[in-house]
């Protein structure tokens, strides 16, 4: 993933930093326990798409 990209896209729903899970092809948000999936190195950011992670 570019880092460029990690600095100017957020999470869609707390707008939140997002910090790549590259074993996992996700996209982690630091601000809400969501991941986004990554499809052939685009990004998917739809509320919808993502996975709700479990406590940690």
């Amino acid at each position: 993933m570019d880092p460029t990209l990690l600095q100017v896209i957020a999470c869609p729903v707390c707008h939140g930093a997002l910090e790549p899970d590259d074993a996992a092809g996700e996209l982690l948000c630091t601000g809400c326990p969501r991941a986004y999936p990554v499809r052939d190195d685009i990004p998917v950011l739809l509320a919808d798409q993502a996975r709700t992670r479990s406590a940690e």
